[in-house]
């Protein structure tokens, strides 16, 4: 009798995930950085990264609302070290707001540092300027040692404090809401 139940509950679970849509779980939304790498170009070393962004439906859904979505991308160059921790030599940090206007139908993303605002006619298209970082000036070769071993690191975290005080609660409590990636290392190359 137990066996015929645990055998029922089984398919009938396996049918329930058969129906549920991939999507709907929260592993396919969210930030990674892809690949990232660093280069040196007279005297100065730039990043260089590509970035998956990918939205959760809850995410996608307030933006089309008009709730403004905010990422900022943290970037440190570090001096590693056999002792304690690593060494910070240069931390840098600058954000994007990106914010769905109704009556134009555009999608709008601002750099909060710079005041540059760009305007697109999709989602996909928004997201695609957001993904990709060139020729990032990360630190000036005379900063660092040629003896020494250093790496970049860069991570990109989404700023829940900026949503609108309502959906504060929910966006901590919901995974839809988690997305932030880790911490990417590349080497500094010499």
């Amino acid at each position: 009798m137990r066996e015929s139940l645990n055998s029922k509950t089984a398919i009938l679970l396996c049918l329930l995930l058969s129906i549920v849509p991939i999507s709907a779980f929260p592993g396919n939304t969210g930030v990674s950085v892809k690949t990232a790498e660093t280069s040196l170009l007279d005297g100065n070393y730039l990043l260089s990264a590509e970035i998956g962004f990918h939205l959760s439906p809850r995410a996608e859904q307030a933006l089309r609302s008009g709730v403004p979505l905010i990422w900022t991308y943290h970037i440190k160059v570090q001096e590693l070290r056999d002792y304690l921790w690593n060494q910070t030599i240069e931390e840098k940090n600058f954000s994007y707001r990106m914010q769905f206007h109704a009556l134009l139908n555009m999608y709008r993303i601002k750099n909060e540092n710079n005041g540059i605002v760009d305007n697109f006619t999709t989602l996909q298209a928004a997201l695609d300027s957001l993904s990709t970082l060139r020729d990032f000036p990360l630190i000036d070769k005379a900063k660092i040692a040629d003896s020494n071993t250093y790496v970049a690191k860069l991570k990109i975290t989404f700023e829940r404090d900026a949503l609108p005080l309502p959906l504060r609660p929910v966006a901590y409590l919901n995974p839809q809401w988690y997305l932030s990636s880790d911490w990417y290392i590349c080497p500094l190359k010499k």
